[in-house]
């Protein structure tokens, strides 16, 4: 039975010790991804893109520019969150082929005159998707019942030859998902609410 969002949140945690022996069916890792692919970006321009890496010596690969971290091998398999940071300005009209001709033709219009040869922004951006996503992947996958860890810590180099990154995309983390073994640490030290959330302004 699946939890409902606000379990999902409050459940979710970065998981570091996985069973290296689960497997993910293929249609749970399907169930999963089209998930994701729901996650809204800027202008529909859906920049994100995703390795998912099940293979286990490509995972040991992905171990070793992680700093050995045993999660990258154990867990049924690795997500790397990329981005393609010409989505925006590559035909953007493809982004609203459902929508009525003069509705893309409009959109696809102020899509090009916000981002064309602007790359902070186009970097800017690519960043805001892969976090949208990769909370997205987080709790999806808490409430399939599957555990998660985000990962900045690995090698950006290697890892990009790994999986071939192509020109003009940005690798920005890797998140590992499986099933947990052992839970995580207390919640150590979360900020006051009042330190963090204002009204109307600061």
């Amino acid at each position: 039975m699946m939890m409902d969002t606000f379990e999902a949140i409050e459940q979710r945690r970065s998981i570091k010790h996985y069973d290296p022996t689960h497997q993910m069916p293929d249609e749970d890792v399907k169930k999963l991804m089209n998930a994701v692919l729901k996650t809204p970006t800027s202008f529909n321009i859906q920049n994100y893109r995703f390795v998912v890496i099940r293979d286990k010596g490509i995972q040991q690969e992905l171990k070793e520019a992680s700093w050995n971290q045993a999660q990258v091998l154990d867990a049924s398999m690795v997500v790397l969150l990329c981005a393609d940071l010409k989505a925006p300005v590559d035909n953007p009209k493809r982004y609203w082929y459902q929508a009525p001709t003069e509705v893309a033709e409009a959109l696809s219009g102020m899509t090009l005159q916000f981002y064309d040869g602007k790359e902070d922004l186009q970097h800017d951006e690519a960043l805001r998707s892969i976090g949208m996503a990769a909370q997205t992947l987080m709790l999806a996958a808490k409430a399939m019942g599957y555990d998660t860890c985000p990962m900045i810590g690995f090698q950006p180099e290697p890892v990009e030859k790994i999986i071939k990154l192509p020109k003009d995309y940005l690798l920005g983390m890797m998140i590992v998902v499986g099933k947990g073994i052992q839970p995580a640490r207390d919640r150590s030290g979360p900020l006051d609410y009042n330190e963090l959330v204002f009204e109307n302004s600061f």
